[in-house]
This record gives C-alpha cells, sequence and structure tokens, in this order.
C-alpha cells in the first residue's frame, strides 16, 4: 500500500495550483480555474449532503468529456462515493444494465444519453442531473432536490458566510483501500465485470505521471480519448489535476482537421493517443506522399533519403502543435510498419501497456529509451511482472502482473475475481508476450485469439493483421481458423480504391495480390490460404477492439 492518497494530492494541488486554468472545453469556449473547479466540486458536495449520499455509494456518469464530467468525477471520489464512469458508446440496454449492477443511487448525464434512459429501468436511482448545468433532470419522489439545485447559490452562501477560500479545500480522509472508480469495459448483461479500483490504485498511475514529469504545473494537454476510459483517465485527467496542468476537452476523438487545429492552438506538452490515429495519419496522408516521383526517387538515395525522413518528422511534429515532449500510444498494439517508420523518423513517441484492472499502467519507457516492438519496462517500484513460460525471454507466455496498480476484483462477481487474480496476488492478464532481463515486455497477442497450427506451432493473428492491415486496399482485417487453415478476412478502404481507380469488380484481385505478398513476409506456418472480402466494418467493443468471438466459426 502506497503512503500517499490521491485525495490529499488534489486537495493541495488545487490549493496551490488555484489561480492556474484547469478545465476549458475546446468547442463552447468555457474554462474553469482550479479554484472555480473547487468551487463547484464544493457545490456538488452540498448537493450530495442533501441527496443523503454515503460514503461507498455509487454516482454513474455519461457524457462526452467535458469540464462539468470531470467536476463530478473529482467531486464523487473526495467526497467519499463511487463513481461508475459508462462508455458513451455503449447501448441504452447496456447503460441501464451498468447502472443497476453497479448499484448507482444518482446519475449524471449529458442531455442526449439520457434522453434514451428510460427511468422506469433504473428504480435505484433516486435523482438524475444534467452535465450541461447541473440542473435537475429527474427525481423519483418529491422535488426537494430540484428545489435545492435551483437555490444552491443561496445554499453555498449559507455553508460560506465569509466566502470560499483555498482553506475551505479540505477533503475527507478516504483510506487508500477504499474503492473510487467501477469501470465497466462491457456492457453485456448476461456477464458484467464492473472492475473496482481503489484509491491505491489510482494514486499509484497518478504519482507515476506526476513524478516522470509526463505533466507538471502549468503544462498543457488536449484531451480527445474518452476519460470513460482507463487510459485517457488515468493520464489526460487524473494525473494532469495533480500536477497543476491545463486540460483541454475535445469531447470525443475528433476528426484529424479539427484534432490538428486544436493542437495547433494548445500546442500541448504531452499526447496520449490511441495507435488508430498514428495509423491513419500513416496510411492516408505519410506513405502516399513517399510513394509520388520525386520524394520516391529521393528515399532510394543515401542521404536524401534522411533529408525526407527529416522533413516528414518535423511536418509531423509541427501538426501535433509542435511543443510535445513525447507521443505516448496506449489502448492497442500499434501496427508493426508504422512503429518501424515512428522509429525511423525520429518522431519522438512510445509504447505503454497497460488493462482497466491496473488502473491502468503496466509498463511504460520514456521515448528516448523506447525500444521498438515493446511496449515499454515494468514500472519499477509500482508493478512487477512474470512470464509464465520456461524460458521468458524466448518462449512467449501469458503475462502475470502484481503490485498497487491491481484491481481488487470485479464487483459481485467473485467467481470472475478468482479466475484471474490467483492466491499469490498475480493478475493474469490474457496477453502474451516474453520479458527481456531489464523487465521490458513484448506482446504477442491475446490468449484467447492465439492459434495452434496442426504442427503445434503458436501462431498469433494480430501479427499477421498488422502487416495485412498496411496492404492496398485493406481498411481493417481479422485472421481466422477455418478447417484447420488460416483465412483473412478483409473490408476492404473503398475510398483508396476509388482514388487508385481500382474498380469493385477488381478488390478481390487486389487482395488476391496481397496474399502472394504478405505470405512472403509470414513465417510458412503462418501463411495465408486465401482472403475474403467482408461487407461490413467488424464489430467492435466500446475500445473499438474487434469482437473476435463473432467471426471464429
Amino acid at each position: 500500500m502506497l503512503k500517499e492518497n490521491l485525495i490529499e494530492l488534489y486537495q493541495k494541488s488545487f490549493r496551490e495550483n488555484k489561480e492556474l486554468p484547469a478545465l476549458s472545453d475546446y468547442f463552447k469556449k468555457e474554462s474553469f480555474s482550479y479554484f472555480e473547479m473547487a468551487k463547484e466540486i464544493a457545490k456538488l458536495h452540498l448537493l450530495f449532503e442533501e441527496a443523503g449520499l454515503q460514503r461507498g455509494d455509487k454516482v454513474a456518469l455519461i457524457g462526452r468529456n467535458n469540464p462539468r464530467w470531470c467536476i463530478v468525477y473529482i467531486a464523487t471520489i473526495t467526497y467519499g462515493a463511487v463513481i461508475v464512469p459508462i462508455l458513451q458508446d455503449f447501448s441504452p440496454n447496456d447503460v441501464h444494465h451498468i447502472i443497476n449492477h453497479s448499484d448507482s443511487v444518482l446519475l449524471f448525464a449529458g442531455d442526449i444519453y439520457w434522453d434514451t434512459i428510460e427511468t422506469d429501468n433504473i428504480e435505484q436511482v433516486r435523482a438524475a442531473f444534467s452535465l450541461t448545468d447541473f440542473h435537475c433532470l429527474y427525481e423519483r419522489h418529491g422535488d426537494s432536490l430540484a428545489r435545492f439545485q435551483r437555490e444552491i447559490g443561496k445554499r453555498y452562501r449559507c455553508r460560506y458566510p465569509r466566502g470560499f477560500t483555498s482553506k475551505e479545500i479540505a477533503y475527507p480522509k478516504i483510506d487508500n483501500d477504499s474503492v473510487a472508480v467501477i469501470s465497466y469495459t462491457s456492457g453485456t448483461t448476461g456477464f458484467s465485470k464492473g472492475v473496482m479500483l481503489t484509491i491505491n490504485n489510482l494514486t499509484g498511475n497518478v504519482l507515476f505521471g506526476v513524478q516522470s514529469k509526463l505533466h507538471f504545473k502549468g503544462s498543457r494537454i488536449v484531451s480527445f480519448l474518452p476519460l470513460a476510459h482507463a487510459f485517457g483517465c488515468a493520464f489526460d485527467f487524473l494525473a494532469a489535476l495533480a500536477a497543476g496542468t491545463h486540460i483541454t476537452l475535445l469531447g470525443k476523438i475528433p476528426s484529424p482537421k479539427i484534432l490538428i487545429e486544436a493542437m495547433g492552438e494548445v500546442k500541448p506538452h504531452l499526447i496520449c493517443i490511441v495507435p488508430l490515429i498514428l495509423e491513419k495519419i500513416y496510411r492516408k496522408q505519410i506513405k502516399p506522399s513517399l510513394e509520388k516521383g520525386v520524394v520516391k526517387l529521393a528515399m532510394r538515395v543515401p542521404l536524401l533519403d534522411t533529408q525526407v525522413y527529416a522533413s516528414v518528422c518535423n511536418r509531423l511534429t509541427e501538426s501535433f502543435g509542435g511543443e510535445f515532449t513525447q507521443v505516448i500510444a496506449g489502448g492497442a498494439p500499434l501496427n508493426s510498419e508504422v512503429e518501424e517508420f515512428l522509429h525511423k523518423i525520429k518522431f519522438r513517441f512510445t509504447v505503454g501497456y497497460g488493462l482497466t484492472e491496473c488502473a491502468p499502467l503496466i509498463s511504460y519507457t520514456y521515448y528516448k529509451d523506447f525500444i521498438p516492438t515493446s511496449c515499454g519496462r515494468v514500472l519499477d517500484g509500482l508493478m512487477e511482472a512474470k512470464i509464465d513460460s520456461p524460458d521468458p525471454q524466448r518462449i512467449p507466455g501469458e503475462i502475470c502482473v502484481r503490485g498497487e496498480h491491481v484491481m481488487k476484483g470485479y464487483y459481485k462477481n467473485p467467481e470472475a475475481t478468482r479466475q484471474v487474480i490467483d492466491e499469490e496476488g498475480w493478475l493474469h492478464t490474457g496477453d502474451i508476450g516474453t520479458m527481456n532481463e531489464d523487465n521490458t515486455l513484448f506482446i504477442k497477442g491475446r490468449s484467447k485469439s492465439m492459434i495452434l497450427s496442426a504442427n503445434g506451432q503458436n501462431i498469433y493473428p494480430e501479427e499477421i493483421e498488422s502487416k495485412l492491415n498496411n496492404m492496398s486496399c485493406v481498411l481493417e482485417s481479422l485472421v481466422v481458423e477455418r478447417d484447420g487453415k488460416l483465412v483473412a478476412l478483409v473490408y476492404p478502404d473503398y475510398e483508396q480504391a476509388d482514388e487508385a481507380g481500382i474498380s469493385y469488380s477488381d478488390i478481390q484481385r487486389v487482395m488476391d495480390e496481397n496474399k502472394e505478398v504478405l505470405n512472403t513476409l509470414v513465417a510458412p506456418y503462418e501463411q495465408v490460404t486465401k482472403i475474403m472480402l467482408w461487407p461490413n466494418e467488424f464489430e467492435k467493443t466500446p475500445k473499438k477492439s474487434i469482437k473476435r468471438f463473432l467471426y471464429n466459426r
């Protein structure tokens, strides 16, 4: 257990940084300083008291990233209650189920999400409030909370008759072992897994973000990853507020054009990104530019190719604002070709690894020390890892971790908890990989997706897909086993086909050519027998991972 405590870190940060900007909505141009944010938290604490909220009670939260989403989150955990952030991509049925399964008694919702919620399906919720301005949207019995909110200014002045000062930024002592968050990675009604994260779990991640200077007093960040997801929450939000960082919120992952505009305006010091965005930029902008005329010729000439790489790196750096220390990719594996290219041009990027069950960070390395194809070094002093393999450096095995970041368990699901956390406290991640002598992890794939070949070879379809996804007219792919043979399902990139003048009837021919090239890049036991065109994009989880189980038949 850590000696530091997240609630105490926030109390200290909010006092010391009270004059600095804390939260800004990029589109609404609405901002809160640290002191203004603290005042809004104090008002919500009054509301929680009026609603009879007790320590350990659950508060559900769904909406796009905005300052009030952040304020509700912080107000809840500094009160001693438990926040239940819900991914905005969940279906209404899943949202109802999560609210009920978590035993949430209050709900804060963005207006468009509230319109999809049926109050008859969330009977234990006492009241719901809007993330637009915290007005009461619904009250199950009477209208006392609605009246309270209409008079919140008067109530606030009564509580602080001499005015709210930095001394009033004082939060109760909340033990590190207390659950602070229940995070649902799936909304499936038949088997819900609400990850219980403690104050200690969050503290470890936040401390790492502050002590490693990912964030610092007065630094800037553009937050566009969903804050209901562990990666964005920890490093775009929680660690940033503990350091005194100014967070500019974009609401949700924007188009590349809007993202680049925002980066140019804010000039962030750190960029947390999902690989999908880097891969799109590489495939749609960088790679085509390198395959044209003079540039293509220059790439074949020693020294000139170095100049081309430097030029590409400078343009990419400027498009992200130009002032960032590094770009951290996480949340999913980074395509190997994209990673190799970014490393070749000396772009300031690194790749981390984590799980929601670890709030989320397990491994990370500063970009200057980053080893390509790895996902960083296991966090020293916070986490430890082992590979379930007779030779962890050479033979892949399941990655198991334990330490300060490992969850308390799955809410109301002790059986699922026992299946992943053993008696010695090791969390079995379900990821397969190796680890070198300095504790740097190299992930091969998911144990559930691994395919065992007829001659006993372990095949990791993700590695094959990463090569196929960079080929002509491939938007996304999935390698599956059919009748003992490997088949690649491909959803074509019709936009790229149109630009290249490839007709619909010729796409299968292009895929057959892709197959021949692919099979020269993989091991003999990894060769694909055919590529099948898939009519639609593959169905995905809210975290944008393909639901493989739907296609393994």
